[in-house]
């Protein structure tokens, strides 16, 4: 059985607004809430079990740096997956949706209900966002199991968490907004025989 913790970055510069491929960078305090996520795991596995065999992460910034923070810390092998970045918004990119609200109100309302027929314009839709996940996973999958590793650390975005929730959950793609990824925190997974995934734990 293959675990991932998928760690969500942090509060960044521009939390306020919808940045997919916006290269923002952390904020003190977005630092701090996945270091502590991340102390509170490395407590657990001195406790019960071995700790992460390996760390993946998006390339942008408010992932890669920490990322590499804790690689350096445990001795832990980094790759980098651009597939791992968050959906792409196109025109709203690190627009607040409170700017979007006024210009685009039925646009935005329609993109909240159904993801999946509504796109933000010039954006990543979400069945192309939905494929390159599920590669990520695939690829992924086949980097363990060549390796032997056991147990990933994901450093990600809180879209690609809640894709893989819906995914795990047989829920639409539609609820995607519905699902929950707090910034900081970590949600595990198993990735099954067939690369599918499994939520292991709220």
């Amino acid at each position: 059985m293959l675990k991932i913790d998928l760690l969500r970055h942090g509060e960044t510069t521009l939390s306020h607004t919808l940045r997919g491929s916006t290269d923002d960078d952390l904020t003190e305090l977005g630092w701090s809430q996945m270091q502590q996520t991340i102390d509170q795991s490395l407590q657990a596995f001195s406790q019960q079990q071995a700790q992460w065999d390996v760390i993946f992460s998006s390339p942008l910034k408010r992932c890669r740096l920490f990322a590499e923070t804790v690689a350096a810390q445990q001795h832990t092998p980094i790759f980098y997956d651009a597939d791992l970045q968050e959906m792409h918004f196109g025109d709203w990119e690190a627009l607040p949706t409170k700017v979007i609200y006024e210009n685009e109100p039925e646009l935005l309302a329609n993109f909240w209900q159904q993801p999946t027929v509504f796109t933000p314009p010039n954006a990543e839709n979400m069945q192309n966002f939905h494929q390159r996940i599920a590669k990520s996973m695939v690829n992924m999958q086949q980097q363990m199991l060549e390796n032997s590793w056991q147990h990933a650390l994901v450093v990600t975005h809180g879209g690609v968490i809640k894709l893989l929730k819906c995914i795990a959950l047989n829920h639409t793609l539609d609820d995607i907004l519905k699902m929950s990824a707090e910034l900081g925190q970590l949600n595990s997974f198993v990735i099954q025989d067939n690369a599918s995934v499994h939520l292991l734990k709220e």
